[in-house]
């Protein structure tokens, strides 16, 4: 039997996800489980590393099932929520703490402490990065001071730290502590110019280096799952964080080459090539991906909050019952009302980067209605977008069009919306999921089905689709003074 499909393992934020692919990108099978959210004060996100793994397994046992067995997999490939960071024992694998999921704003204290000391310059000139609670390395050290189990295992040399792909191919390998180059470089402990960790970053973070995992190449790992998983060892050979996924799935192979995903929040990647990306705008370098040692890179804007926006609106408001119903009643009505909601929900992201800022609904009147509501959160897809559009303008890397992916981007209303508020052509292909393509190119890099990403992408990637400036001057220019001076408020 040809041993010919790439599973792919997804762990998101808000659900994990097996799909089995095929080489011509088609999808052969998938299974997908929720994971549950805990909130156990504002501002604090965590989930159950336990879960994640049970979800994760189970998904993947299911998919392999669907597509025929083991014996058809050629190869595994891991994205993954970056940012969010596992404690466990590396003797039992067991997890010590719930892990801090990257939206969790826990360690703002400490962040501003290492800023009024005049430590973000340093940092962000080494790491690309700014501080802020989004990134790793306050997680860990918050971990260390804060759990008696954490800091017991480090203190005994069991201690393993590790982001999400860390702790599953740790899991499914019995033992293998890895990362991948672009989900360390969010960690704000790997040089963007560094092979692996720095010493004096992880001294200024207080973390030791002896918990953290091996970085390596995206593709071609050196590791297989544990027979008993599956029936049989199958190759795990790609890792890559799940923007980072994105952007290759996008075929954003060339610098300039631009990619937004609009998932639980949205992120913008501009491949930068092999320069060393810099912003004086308060946008992020990172890590795009690592083969055979050598590095790309991209510039990246992160906003916090895009599709948990109408989560929110669907399981606290209760304004729609499921997502797709935001479409239709955003065409319903010519326009939001003067309805603008600023979705601050986990403080503000690029450019802005300001964790204290909270969520607000603007313009409301007793004319305003669920439609209005439901508008007002999609524009406030576009209105996010243009304010990273116009830093990375500033920054020198201009968009000349903008391929969308991720959940959001099949409602074609807000496609548009897009293209019209930042004037550029948008493409959106016709599969979205391209965090689990990019991570199956490389995993079929990675394993030998393709010779080169080109010749992946070109094998993988389907139909795209276009949507052209359509919006009056006055009409964008009004929207853009509207929620500029609603950010004012928050």
């Amino acid at each position: 039997m040809a041993q010919d499909l790439i599973l792919v393992l997804d762990a998101g934020t808000t659900s994990t996800r097996a799909m089995v692919f095929d080489t011509s990108g088609s999808v052969a099978a998938l299974a997908q489980r929720e994971l549950t959210q805990h909130y156990p004060r504002p501002g604090w996100v965590e989930h159950d590393a336990g879960e994640i793994w049970d979800w994760t397994l189970a998904c993947a046992r299911d998919a392999v099932e669907k597509a025929g067995g083991a014996d058809r997999i050629a190869c595994i490939g891991i994205t993954n929520q970056r940012e969010t960071v596992v404690a466990w024992d590396r003797k039992t694998g067991h997890p010590l703490a719930r892990a801090i999921v990257w939206q969790d704003r826990r360690t703002q204290p400490h962040c501003e402490e290492l800023r009024a000391s005049g430590h973000e310059p340093l940092v962000q000139q080494c790491t690309g990065l700014l501080l802020d609670p989004y990134f790793s390395a306050t997680k860990m050290r918050w971990l260390l001071d804060n759990s008696d189990e954490v800091r017991g295992a480090a203190e005994a040399g069991r201690l393993a730290f590790g982001t999400v792909e860390s702790w599953l191919a740790y899991k499914l390998t019995g033992g293998a502590h890895l990362t991948d180059a672009s989900n360390a470089s969010r960690t704000s402990l790997l040089p963007l110019a560094g092979a692996s960790w720095d010493e004096g970053l992880c001294e200024l973070f207080g973390v030791p280096v002896a918990a953290l995992p091996e970085v390596c190449d995206n593709a071609g790992l050196p590791c297989e799952t544990l027979p008993a998983l599956f029936g049989r060892a199958i190759p795990v050979t790609g890792l890559v964080g799940d923007q980072q996924s994105a952007t290759i799935g996008q075929g954003c192979l060339s610098p300039g080459d631009t990619k937004a995903t609009f998932g639980t929040g949205a992120f913008v990647l501009t491949n930068m090539g092999e320069a060393l990306p810099a912003s004086a705008n308060r946008l992020l370098g990172t890590v795009l991906c690592q083969l055979g040692g050598n590095r790309s890179y991209a510039l990246e804007g992160s906003v916090f909050v895009a599709g948990s926006l109408v989560k929110w609106l669907r399981d606290s408001l209760g304004i729609i019952s499921e997502a797709k119903e935001t479409e239709a009643l955003a065409r319903s009505i010519d326009d939001s009302g003067g309805v603008v909601i600023v979705p601050a929900h986990s403080g503000l992201g690029a450019p802005h980067w300001r964790p204290d800022a909270r969520a607000s609904i603007s313009g409301l009147s007793l004319a305003t209605g669920r439609a209005h509501i439901a508008r007002a959160a999609l524009e406030a897809m576009a209105l996010q977008a243009h304010d990273l559009a116009e830093a990375f303008a500033a920054d020198g890397a201009q968009w000349q069009s903008l391929r969308i992916d991720g959940g959001m981007s099949a409602n074609d209303w807000m496609a548009q919306d897009i293209a019209d508020v930042l004037q550029l052509p948008v493409e959106r292909p016709g599969f979205v999921e391209t965090t689990a393509l990019g991570a199956a190119l490389l995993a079929g890099l990675g394993s030998g089905l393709f010779g080169s990403l080109d010749e992946a992408l070109a094998a993988m990637r389907g139909e795209v689709n276009h949507f052209t400036p359509a919006m009056s001057d006055d009409v964008r220019l009004s929207r853009i003074q509207a929620w500029r001076k609603a950010l004012e408020t928050v």
